[in-house]
């Protein structure tokens, strides 16, 4: 008899152990000013970044079609994290950037990540949460910049 988990209990705890750090950020930058942000908005004002998006490319970016992306961007902007403004390039076409507010949760937030890391670190040892990192890092894609996970999950 095998003292393996069985299968299915792998993705779990990958997910369960995503979600408790998410769940710690998020109560930490409430903590810290930003009651209002959720965290699939991480992941859009990632995608929007510092140079700013279209409604369009970030949909694209971020998996989703342009209407759940305006949608998002609307929410963003209501709650103070993103603002419209007209292109440079082509006054026809609006992008959307962060605005200070923005910038700030997003500064924040890798600190608390940080924090986070640093607190694993001395509870499993940072030899060993090295070595997870680099055990994971082994079986999934290289690229850990991906931000369509919105429309991987199914929708904003």
């Amino acid at each position: 008899m095998s003292s393996d988990a069985p299968g299915f209990e792998l993705p779990l705890r990958l997910l369960l152990a995503f979600r408790a750090l998410i769940d710690e950020l998020h109560a930490e930058l409430s903590r810290q000013g930003h009651p209002d942000i959720r965290p699939m908005h991480g992941f859009v004002m990632q995608a929007i970044g510092p140079q700013g998006t279209t409604a369009v490319e970030l949909g694209r970016v971020l998996g989703v079609s342009k209407q759940a992306a305006g949608k998002t961007i609307e929410t963003l902007e209501r709650i103070g994290y993103v603002e419209r403004a007209a292109d440079p390039r082509d006054t026809r076409r609006k992008i959307v950037r962060l605005t200070p507010y923005g910038m700030d949760a997003l500064r924040r937030s890798a600190h608390i990540f940080e924090t986070l890391r640093a607190r694993w670190a001395a509870e499993l040892g940072a030899d060993r949460l090295r070595a997870l990192e680099a055990d994971l890092r082994k079986v999934t894609p290289g690229n850990p910049w991906r931000l369509d996970m919105p429309g991987w999950f199914g929708s904003l």
